[in-house]
């Protein structure tokens, strides 16, 4: 069995959407995800967990992010104007992949087509570090390695709906909603599989009234 892609908190990974967060957003984006921020930098938060597959995953710097366009390895992402919804859909396209029918550099140009275009909330980094390193992912691909996923629900977590009912006009600053969603992945390779797996992601997801909703990036933890 090759090694599989995991979902592992990576700290370093989450800074620019942290940033988006806290010091390039308006006061009203901070009151939204004040509740959020207090959960994710817990002192007691446990420390990151690197896999074999993920580490020295493709960090794509911002001159280097591949282009939108068409992908036969990750669907197009729904046009759609509720985040849930969106965000289901996200984590399922993240859960989902087919080393048979695609490079990691043509993975990651289909994930793409996902993220917001709006550079100041973009946090691609967050994305990159789910997808497995090029080298592990030839590997994977030799052995004809692929994934499906189901989502189970999706939601908004209790400290993001608490901040947002305390203060309602703050979200329409960048209109980024927190979605966590919950679900199972299952492995398959040459001869052999893994039975289904748990899998929980919260996301930042951007839905402006008059656009389809668009990823922002994966946050580091979960958040219930």
């Amino acid at each position: 069995m090759m090694p599989k892609p995991t979902h592992p908190h990576h700290g370093a990974a989450s800074t620019v959407l942290r940033r988006v967060l806290i010091g390039t957003a308006a006061l009203a984006v901070l009151t939204v995800v004040a509740g959020l921020l207090a959960y994710f930098t817990r002192d007691e938060a446990p420390a990151p967990q690197h896999s074999p597959a993920a580490t020295a995953s493709a960090s794509v710097s911002p001159s280097q992010r591949p282009a939108r366009e068409p992908s036969v390895a990750v669907p197009s992402p729904p046009k759609t104007h509720d985040p849930v919804e969106f965000g289901k859909a996200a984590a399922k396209t993240l859960w989902s992949y087919d080393t048979r029918m695609a490079s990691q550099p043509e993975y990651l140009a289909g994930l793409r087509q996902w993220m917001t275009d709006e550079a100041e909330y973009l946090d691609w980094d967050s994305v990159t570090s789910q997808v497995p390193a090029p080298d592990v992912w030839s590997r994977m691909r030799k052995n004809h390695q692929r994934a499906t996923a189901i989502v189970s629900e999706g939601h908004f977590p209790q400290a993001f709906k608490t901040a947002l009912a305390d203060d309602p006009g703050a979200i329409t600053q960048a209109y980024v909603y927190a979605v966590t969603v919950t679900g199972k992945q299952a492995i398959a390779w040459t001869g052999s599989g893994a039975g289904a797996e748990s899998r929980s992601t919260t996301l930042a997801v951007q839905c402006r009234p008059k656009q389809p909703c668009a990823l922002v990036g994966v946050f580091p933890q979960v958040a219930p």
